[in-house]
C-alpha cells in the first residue's frame, strides 16, 4: 500500500495559528529590566512574530523600563535584536511600523517619581489610542520582584476599572520553599492570583506542549502509558556551554535551582499527568499538582551532583567552573545534577523517573525518553549473534531542543537467512513537516498572558510543592562538601550518574 508524506506549508501553519487564536484587547506591554539580553534576544522578537501573524492588536505599545538612560537608542537596539535573533528580514513590511510602537522609560526601580511618570505615560497612551489593558513583565533580577510589585500597587497601577492588569514574573521564583512562600505572599498583597503569570519558557516550546497532544489526541499511546508497559522515564536537559559570564547568578542557583526544580518538573508533569477534564487552565493545573504531590520525598542516595572541570567541548578547550569569572575557587555549586524520582500513584508505581541537567556536557540537547518493558516471552533472545547484539527495548523519544521532533524505536528483522533483530527508528521532525520555525517559545506565553490564559504558567501551589520536594535535598547537600570538579567538560557528567542507574540495572539512553 502506498504511503503519502504529510507536509504542511509554512503559510498554512501561520494561517491556522491566526484562525484559532483570539486577538488581545488594545493595551500596553511594560518590560522592567528592558536593557537586559532577554528583551533584545527573546521578548521583542517574540512580540514581532505575533505581529507578523496578525495576533497583536493594532493599538498596542511596548514600553521598556530600566535604569540606564538609553533614550531613542532603545528602539533602534530592539530593531537590531529582532533582525539578529528573530530570523526577520530587513525588508519585512511590518517591521518599521512595529518599531514605532516601542518606547523607553528610564527610572530606578525604587524611585516613586519614576513610577508616577510611568503612570502618566501610560495614561497618555490610553487617551491617545484607547488602550485599557496592561501587561507588566518583570525581566529583572529576583531581588527586585517584590519592590517593583509593591511600587506598582502603591502608585495605583495594579488594578484598573476599565481593563485587565496582569504581571509576568520570570524565574527563579524563590530559591527555596521559605523564600517562594514569602515572594508569593508579597505579590499576593498587590495582585490577585488570576493576575499573576509565573513564566517558564520551556512551556512555550512546541514539543513540550505536544507531549499532551501526543498522549491524549492519539488512541494508540495512552493505553500503554503506565506501569504495566513502561520500564522507566528519562528526562535530560544538557548544555554544552558553561555559565556564560553569569558567575554571581549561578553561584546562588546551581543546576538544581536553575533547571530541575522548574523546567524539568514542568516537563515531567506533562509526561505523567492524568487526562484533564478539559484544557482549561484550572483543570490542567490540578492534574499537574497531583503528579508533584504524589512524588516521594527525594532520598539523598538517589541523587548525584557534579561540577565541571577543564576539558574539550566541540574541539575547543574549556576552562573549569572554578576558573570562571566571579566564581569561588572553592565553590561547591553543582553544575550537574541527576535525581531518581518515584511517583506513588496507580499509573506510575514502581516506574523510576530519572532526571538530569548539566553544563559543559557533550552536546546541547533536551529530551524525554520513554523506555518500554521487554516482552515477557523473549522469542528472539538467541538472535543476538548478528551485528545488532541483543534485542533492544522500544523507546519513544521526544526531543525538545534542538531539532524538535518525536521518534519511535522498535525491532525489525535484518535481511539475512538468520532471525537477526535490529533496532530501527521512525522519526518525525517539526522542521520537515511544518517548515522552519523562528519562534523562540515566548510567543505563545506572551499571547496567553495578554489573553489571561494561565494554562501554561506556574500556579502558586505548584511552585511551593516543587520547592517542598527539592529544599530538603538542597539543605542536605550543604552539609557535605564534595571533591569538585568531578567531571571533565565535554563529557556526560560524573561517573556516579551512570552508577545511579546501574544500581537499578539500567543505563542512560544515548542522546
Amino acid at each position: 500500500m502506498a504511503t503519502t508524506e504529510i507536509k504542511i506549508a509554512p503559510e498554512d501553519v501561520a494561517s491556522a495559528a491566526g484562525a484559532h487564536e483570539r486577538i488581545p484587547e488594545p493595551g500596553v506591554v511594560v518590560i522592567f529590566g528592558a536593557s537586559g539580553d532577554l528583551t533584545k534576544r527573546k521578548l521583542l522578537p517574540a512580540l514581532f512574530h505575533l505581529e507578523q501573524q496578525g495576533l497583536l492588536p493594532e493599538k498596542i505599545r511596548i514600553v521598556g523600563v530600566a535604569r540606564r538612560d538609553l533614550g531613542d537608542s532603545f528602539a533602534k537596539d530592539m530593531r537590531a535584536g529582532i533582525l539578529e535573533f528573530g530570523g526577520v528580514k530587513e525588508d519585512d513590511e511590518k517591521l518599521e511600523g512595529f518599531v514605532d510602537k516601542v518606547s523607553y522609560h528610564a527610572m530606578n526601580f525604587d524611585d516613586d517619581g519614576g513610577y508616577e511618570a510611568l503612570k502618566e505615560k501610560l495614561a497618555g497612551y490610553d487617551k491617545e489610542l484607547g488602550t485599557k489593558n496592561r501587561l507588566f513583565y518583570l525581566a529583572v533580577a529576583p531581588e527586585y520582584f517584590s519592590d517593583i510589585v509593591d511600587h506598582l500597587g502603591k502608585h495605583g497601577m495594579a488594578k484598573s476599572d476599565e481593563g485587565a492588569v496582569r504581571v509576568i514574573i520570570e524565574k527563579p521564583f524563590g530559591h527555596d520553599l521559605e523564600s517562594a512562600k514569602a515572594l508569593n505572599a508579597d505579590i499576593s498583597k498587590v495582585f490577585a492570583e488570576e493576575q499573576i503569570f509565573r513564566i517558564d519558557h520551556y512551556l512555550g516550546k512546541e514539543t513540550v506542549q505536544n507531549v499532551l497532544v501526543f498522549r491524549f489526541a492519539n488512541g494508540i499511546f495512552e493505553p500503554v502509558w503506565n506501569r504495566n508497559y513502561i520500564d522507566n522515564v528519562q528526562i535530560t536537559a544538557a548544555e554544552s556551554i558553561g555559565i556564560e559570564g553569569r558567575g554571581p547568578f549561578y553561584e546562588k542557583a546551581g543546576a538544581t535551582r536553575d533547571i530541575l526544580q522548574n523546567h524539568l518538573m514542568e516537563v515531567l508533569s506533562f509526561v505523567a499527568m492524568e487526562p484533564p477534564v478539559s484544557f482549561e487552565s484550572d483543570a490542567v493545573r490540578q492534574e499537574k499538582l497531583k503528579v508533584w504531590k504524589a512524588i516521594r520525598p527525594i532520598k539523598e542516595e538517589n541523587t548525584v551532583r557534579g561540577q565541571y572541570g577543564p576539558g574539550t567541548v566541540g574541539g575547543k578547550e574549556a576552562i573549569g567552573y572554578r576558573q570562571e569569572d566571579r566564581v569561588s575557587p572553592e565553590s561547591q555549586t553543582e553544575t550537574f545534577a541527576a535525581v531518581k524520582l518515584e511517583i506513588d500513584n496507580w499509573r506510575w508505581a514502581g516506574v523510576p523517573i530519572y532526571i538530569r541537567a548539566g553544563k559543559r556536557l557533550a552536546k546541547r540537547v533536551t529530551e524525554v525518553t520513554i523506555q518500554f518493558k521487554q516482552p515477557p516471552m523473549r522469542l528472539f533472545d538467541k538472535a543476538t549473534s548478528g551485528p545488532c547484539g541483543e534485542v533492544q527495548p522500544n523507546l519513544i523519544t521526544m526531543r525538545i531542543q534542538p531539532d524538535e521532533g518525536i521518534s519511535l524505536r522498535f525491532g525489525a528483522k535484518l535481511p539475512s537467512p538468520d532471525m537477526t533483530v535490529c533496532p530501527v527508528v521512525m522519526d518525525f521532525k517539526y522542521a520537515q513537516a511544518f517548515g522552519a520555525n523562528t519562534a523562540n517559545g515566548y510567543e505563545r506565553l506572551l499571547l496567553d498572558a495578554m489573553l489571561g490564559d494561565g494554562t501554561l504558567f506556574a500556579h502558586r501551589d505548584g511552585v511551593e510543592v516543587t520547592w517542598e520536594l527539592f529544599t530538603p535535598l538542597l539543605e542536605a547537600w550543604t552539609k557535605t562538601k564534595l571533591d569538585f570538579p568531578n567531571y571533565d567538560s565535554g563529557t556526560w557528567g560524573p561517573k556516579a550518574s551512570d552508577e545511579l542507574l546501574a544500581r537499578d540495572g539500567r543505563k542512560w539512553q544515548k542522546l
